[in-house]
């Protein structure tokens, strides 16, 4: 496993406090809210807004609070602020490649404070396409490691997934950024339980952080990027062994 899946499976293990579920849901209303504005209510024509929901529903946003952020974006109940996606591209601990993508009312404020973490962690940022080129976009869905695998490898073909495997305790499918909506959706009609639905950048190479210091740093950056109120989603290309993990994760 690694990076974005990587850092999922140390979250979960870590737990969420409520603080964090309510910073999680209010990230979630924006992505959907901007999703909304940008291409309508009607996820049905809107492919942003379906992976948008379909993220929201895996990260058990009840549905009321998607269907007011929906409203938001379609100017029903306008706040006034103007959310623009950013992307930011830097260098982690032991050159570790990092692609952070972020909705912000203010450009200059959201990238000092990027900045600043990056460097408050011995990392760095970079120019545009730096480090995207070493990432590919991909659908990610993570399942209940107790799922039958027979089912499961059965409902996402159907679905339309590109591969399903064992990743630890949990099944991890893959599909192509399209296919999100048709996946998740058949693997929930086969009663199999979605633990994560998202759009990812997947490393075509990683880094394997063997030295327990440098492993420490990258998660403690992750951790700072991902509590930024405007930073949407982390994306890394680190591997860390699970004998390290243990020492420095938890």
């Amino acid at each position: 496993m690694a990076g974005h899946s990587k850092w999922a499976q140390i979250k979960r293990k870590k737990g969420a406090t409520d603080a964090k579920r309510g910073q999680l849901f209010s990230k979630l209303a924006r992505a959907i809210i901007v999703a909304s504005r940008e291409g309508g209510p009607d996820p049905a024509g809107n492919l942003a807004l379906q992976n948008a929901i379909e993220k929201a529903k895996a990260s058990s946003m009840p549905k009321e609070n998607i269907d007011r952020a929906i409203a938001r974006g379609a100017g029903a109940a306008g706040d006034g602020v103007a959310y623009e996606a950013v992307a930011y591209e830097g260098y982690g601990p032991a050159g570790i490649a990092v692609y952070v993508e972020a909705l912000t009312d203010n450009r200059n404020r959201t990238a000092a404070d990027v900045r600043h973490i990056f460097a408050k962690a011995d990392g760095n940022l970079a120019e545009s396409g730096a480090v995207a080129w070493l990432f590919e976009r991909r659908a990610v869905i993570l399942v209940d490691g107790e799922a039958d695998e027979d089912e499961l490898i059965l409902a996402a073909a159907e679905g339309g997934a590109d591969d399903v495997t064992r990743e630890g305790e949990t099944w991890r499918v893959t599909s192509s950024p399209e296919a999100l909506g048709s996946v998740s959706g058949a693997i929930q009609s086969a009663g199999l339980i979605a633990e994560s639905a998202d759009l990812t950048m997947v490393p075509k190479t990683t880094v394997e952080l063997e030295d327990e210091s440098a492993a420490r740093k990258v998660l403690r950056l992750m951790d700072a990027l991902e509590e930024n109120d405007d930073v949407q989603d982390v994306y890394a290309n680190f591997d860390i062994p699970e004998r390290v993990l243990e020492a420095v994760a938890l």
